[in-house]
């Protein structure tokens, strides 16, 4: 037992003490939060947008909305991923997280639309009905009175789909960016150990979708709190 325990230990030490390469990890996590953020928030407002073109009876709108949203649903995110930073960000000076945002954005934003379109048409066309009946256009009745209550309806779906994202963006390391992930090959490849740097990433993703989890629970807890049960 305590040979096994020395053998722990002295992995442990080499994969994380040793050269300092526990802040290789340290950024990895700051990479990996960084492109998720921004990922999120660009996911949200195509998704809504894209959402409100495939609700639309404009067959322009329609079309534009369904287009994007079976092209990006049905091509793997890691090669949408390097279309966008090697293709159409080739030539442009960016840094590679924001690149990558942009390209998980797109990619996010295609799973949301089709949530936030489920949600709107959770709701009954009489609560539209009465909003119209009450001298509100359509745009103030659909931000005024449709979506706070679709929110409450896809808030589950949708955190759902940014903890999937936050996953999905460990395959950023084909683009060069030391994420997380990137952050434990390399620990893997400088000491010829697999056990310890891949336990590790583990670890960081569990802790942090588990944070995440607790903290967007509370948020649905407190939204739910006006429904009558």
């Amino acid at each position: 037992m305590n040979e096994w325990w020395s053998g722990v230990v002295e992995q442990f030490t080499r994969c994380f003490i040793e050269e300092d390469r526990y802040m290789l990890l340290v950024r990895g996590i700051g990479v990996t939060i960084s492109v998720s953020l921004l990922a999120v928030f660009i996911g949200i407002v195509i998704g809504f947008f894209i959402a409100l073109c495939n609700l639309s009876k404009n067959k322009v709108l329609k079309t534009i909305g369904g287009i994007y949203t079976d092209v990006i649903r049905g091509t793997p995110s890691v090669t949408q991923l390097m279309i966008i930073y090697f293709v159409v960000f080739a030539t442009v000076r960016w840094p590679k997280w924001i690149i990558a945002g942009i390209a998980f954005g797109i990619n996010s934003g295609a799973y949301v639309a089709e949530i936030i379109r489920a949600g709107i048409l959770s709701i009954d066309k009489g609560q539209t009905e009465a909003g119209r009946s009450l001298g509100l256009t359509a745009g103030q009745t659909m931000v005024g009175i449709i979506m706070p209550q679709a929110v409450k309806n896809i808030f589950p779906t949708l955190c759902n789909e940014f903890i999937v994202l936050i996953k999905e963006t460990a395959i950023v390391g084909y683009v060069g960016l030391m994420d997380i992930q990137k952050a434990g090959d390399f620990i893997k490849s400088s000491t010829f150990l697999a056990f310890m740097p891949l336990i590790g990433t583990a670890i960081i993703y569990y802790v942090m979708i588990k944070l995440l989890t607790l903290g967007l629970k509370k948020i649905e807890e407190s939204l739910r709190k006006s429904d009558i049960r």
